[in-house]
């Protein structure tokens, strides 16, 4: 397809500018299409745009959490630490968008409102704010996993008259709390990240935890360069071998030891030790059957606890901070001195269990009839994850069908790229795919080049539209969830099955095991798109 004479044509739309609808853009553009993308920020990077909240850094190291698609991309951008920063990873998203001229085809500081099919023509009708509808005949979601914002429906929220503040949509100017009394309500990987920092300004911290997390040190720092070297003398065969790992990402790590179950406990404790030293995700690797086995998995997690009560000074603040649930059914937090800080005397820890808040008031909140005064409250209440973006746009598709309608008992799909009923719709690194139990950029890179692929081919054999078929849908939904069933992420409320958000239907919409995953989409697309309706 040509571009219109008004533009307001294209052959390929794309929502969000982050990691996947930079690298959809670029891709659409090297076949020759023309592509729009849209998003509603300033400026590139996704989520990068968004947390900027004090502490906030990718869990993910950095040589690996970085594309691969370009040979002098990965060797011109330096990184200076292990895990980067949000400055550094967003300066590096700011950086690609320029490198390949993509800032040409991004509407930024445009939202998309909605999006119906058109069957006479065969073509999205996208609709934005500000702006025309544009038409489009394939429509790419690639607005991320963990972009919709959760902000708990809170008593006299609207009555406080202090600061408040989101992880996922933090200031962009600087904020100070030196002197303040802080809130914290929340305990996941942003909070983690965020308690140690803000701790060391605040004159008053007091962090609210529903659910305690499972942390294990970063051990962050710069680059070692004899790493960094070994890396980049053989860059191909780091990201192949990284491709093969059930999570993307470290092949540079020591393999897992058999089963947590037939070492003794010396070698149990050996090999968390060295693991807890190295630190990162290399923990939940120590053992092949911590993911599996329950018997195995409280080994880890009992390890954890010991460690906690090892660091904590107060017994009382030791035991609130130990989890109980399996390790792992929620994301491992990688952190920087979390359990420390409580040992300051300015930081408290109130449970949610024992003290649930009540209401806000204009000087603070109330929590188990306790009146505490705050000057700033930060929500580190995470996201709706997976559906959440998708959901706020609500495609229509064949027929009239919304998406909320397919997605009404939760997200149903093929291979986590197309919805059926929803003809050139494509869902990038969305529910039914490893998504964020991978390593998210090796994600991205296979879901576009798999999109791109198809697109393509379609071209070349002269098709106008595909889409799953009915039957192709459900045998994948069975095969994620019977995949699943025996793994610990299906054994406690995360947002993983979207237990974080009330009246969410609670399925399990990640599926883990990169590898397997990824063939199963290349037989797919190398056997015609089995499963695929195409017309």
């Amino acid at each position: 397809m040509e571009r219109g004479s008004d533009g307001d044509r294209v052959d390929v739309a794309v929502v969000g500018a982050g990691f996947g609808g930079m690298y959809m853009s670029h891709r659409a553009r090297s076949l020759g299409l023309a592509v729009r993308a849209f998003d509603v920020a300033d400026d590139v990077g996704g989520t990068w745009y968004w947390n900027r909240y004090p502490g906030a850094r990718c869990d993910v190291e950095s040589l690996e959490y970085s594309y691969s698609f370009d040979e002098a991309l990965q060797r011109e951008w330096r990184w200076t630490e292990r895990y980067a920063a949000q400055p550094e990873i967003l300066a590096y998203a700011r950086h690609v968008a320029e490198r390949f001229d993509l800032r040409r085809d991004i509407r930024l500081r445009t939202r998309v409102t909605g999006a119906r099919w058109d069957e006479a023509a065969r073509e999205w009708v996208v609709e934005t704010d500000p702006g025309e509808p544009l038409r489009a005949r394939f429509l790419v979601l690639a607005s991320g996993p963990l972009s919709s914002t959760n902000l708990p429906g809170f008593p006299g929220l609207a009555a406080f008259e202090g600061r408040t503040f989101h992880t996922g949509r933090w200031p962009h100017e600087p904020v100070s709390f030196a002197g303040r009394r802080v809130a914290v309500i929340g305990t996941g990987s942003s909070a983690v990240q965020m308690v140690p920092v803000v701790a060391r300004e605040a004159a008053a911290l007091t962090v609210f935890q529903r659910t305690a997390a499972y942390c294990v040190p970063a051990r962050n720092g710069p680059i070692d360069p004899a790493y960094e070297a070994t890396v980049r003398a053989d860059y191909a065969g780091f990201r192949a071998r990284n491709r093969e790992q059930l999570a993307g990402f470290g092949s540079t790590l020591p393999p897992p030891e058999p089963s947590a179950l037939t070492a003794t406990e010396d070698e149990r404790r050996r090999a968390f030790d060295a693991r807890w030293a190295l630190g990162g995700f290399a923990f939940g690797r120590t053992f092949r059957d911590l993911g599996t086995d329950p018997r195995a998995n409280e080994l880890a997690a009992q390890y954890i606890r010991d460690r906690i009560a090892e660091t904590v000074a107060d017994p009382a603040t030791a035991r609130r901070l130990m989890p109980t649930h399996a390790i792992l059914c929620k994301r491992l937090c990688v952190d920087s001195g979390y359990y420390e800080t409580f040992n300051r005397p300015n930081v408290r820890l109130v449970s949610l269990h024992e003290q649930p808040i009540e209401r806000f008031e204009a000087h603070g909140l109330v929590a188990g009839g306790e009146p505490m005064r705050f000057d700033d409250v930060v929500f580190a209440t995470g996201f709706d994850a997976m559906t959440g973006s998708a959901l706020k746009i609500d495609p229509v598709g064949r027929d009239g069908l919304r998406l909320s309608q397919a997605w009404r008992e939760g997200p149903v799909n093929c291979l986590g790229l197309g919805v059926a009923g929803f003809p050139n719709l494509f869902t990038l690194v969305g529910p039914g795919s490893p998504s964020a139990l991978t390593n998210v950029i090796v994600q991205i890179e296979q879901h576009v080049d798999w999109v791109a692929r198809c697109i393509d081919w379609m071209r070349a054999s002269g098709h106008a539209t595909i889409e799953p078929t009915a039957a192709a849908q459900a045998a994948w939904v069975e095969h994620v969830n019977t995949a699943m069933a025996p793994t610990v992420f299906s054994r406690c409320d995360s947002w993983y099955v979207g237990a974080n958000v009330p009246g969410k239907p609670r399925v399990i919409m990640a599926l883990y095991g990169f590898p397997a995953y990824a063939r199963r989409c290349e037989e797919t697309a190398a056997a015609g798109y089995t499963g695929y309706e195409v017309g």
